[in-house]
């Protein structure tokens, strides 16, 4: 069986990981980079021994790429993947999606006309921590959901914003810590919820006023459609990165996640249920779900299946930062629409 040729655009921070998943994948095989930075690319390609293009236009016309991975700028996204999709190719995605639920829908709309899987690269879902949380939930052991408290207290500093050209730039990034940071969060949160109703919260700029037009703080109240509610707290002004931390308080007991373990809690006594493997090598830090969910995209590829994390699945998160920033300008809640957008 021939290996899928894959092309990676963007060379930056997230670059490697994909890079190595595909090396160790036997479905895949990286063929091309490309990045509108010579040098990036081209170090790309000395280190992985594929061809290198600055401009991704022409990596796309390489005959020998069945499926591209996009790695820049969130602003680039929806137009990246129209554009692979146009030119006959299969796309995997980095989050967010797209800035905009509506950018979404084109690109949905863009795979289902030329035939094509177009995938998001939400990886934490892949975790055994949320895997195995996911079943306790739907097994409905602990009873019904009945609140889901997410918390994210990051550190980032100026440089981290200032040395992109991007970050702190609305227009470019969509938004601050909600859709760069605690977007993997908000999608964990309704994943584990379920379908959210309305939405209500508050951005805004503290530490890096004056620096930035995006949020470095935000909170927000989740209503779901089945009765539960969910909290969020989002900053990147803390002075260190702290464990993310999801609670899931259920009618017979909770569920904890932490530090890349899951306990449950039920009768007085806490357990132990999951551990999130160590990783090691490029970008440890994230993990090993990278490399599992891509290796499911391939796998996907492969046999025509559509197990993967689509466009529709992905905007929900997208629409919840978006429902906040509303409620922030407003003062009223944000109703969602759902895969509604997306017809």
């Amino acid at each position: 069986m021939s290996k899928i040729g894959v092309g990676i655009i963007g060379c930056g921070s997230i670059f490697g990981v994909h890079a190595d998943a595909v090396k160790k994948s036997w479905i895949a095989e990286l063929k091309a980079v490309a990045d509108i930075k010579e040098s990036a690319a081209k170090e790309a390609a000395i280190r992985h021994g594929c061809d290198f293009y600055t401009d991704y236009r022409k990596m796309l016309k390489d005959p020998g790429i069945q499926a591209v991975h996009i790695c820049t700028p969130h602003y680039l996204h929806a137009s990246m993947a129209i554009d692979a999709l146009k030119a006959g190719k299969h796309v995997l995605t980095e989050k967010p999606v797209a800035i905009s639920v509506e950018d979404a829908a084109k690109m949905a709309e863009t795979a289902g006309n030329c035939g094509k899987h177009l995938a998001v690269c939400f990886q934490n879902r892949f975790n055994p921590t949320s895997v195995k949380a996911k079943e306790v939930i739907d097994s409905g052991t602990l009873g019904k959901v009945k609140g889901i408290k997410g918390i994210v207290t990051w550190c980032r500093n100026e440089a981290y914003y200032t040395e992109s050209g991007w970050r702190g730039d609305r227009e470019k990034a969509g938004g601050g810590v909600l859709i760069n940071q605690a977007l993997h969060t908000l999608d964990l949160m309704q994943w584990f919820g379920g379908e959210v109703e309305r939405i209500s919260g508050h951005a805004d700029t503290r530490c890096f006023r004056g620096m930035i037009d995006v949020e470095d703080t935000a909170e927000a109240s989740i209503w779901f459609k089945n009765g539960a509610r969910g909290i969020l707290y989002a900053t990147v002004c803390f002075t260190d990165n702290s464990p993310v931390i999801i609670e899931i308080h259920c009618e017979k007991g909770s569920l904890l996640i932490w530090d890349g373990e899951l306990y449950i809690a039920r009768d007085g006594k806490r357990e132990l249920l999951a551990s999130d493997q160590p990783a090691y090598g490029e970008k440890a830090y994230w993990g090993l779900s990278h490399e599992k969910l891509i290796r499911r995209f391939y796998e996907c590829l492969m046999y025509d299946w559509t197990d993967y994390i689509s466009v529709c699945d992905a905007a929900v998160s997208v629409e919840m930062v978006r429902g906040i920033y509303e409620s922030s300008v407003t003062g009223c809640e944000y109703r969602l629409k759902g895969c509604r957008m997306m017809k």
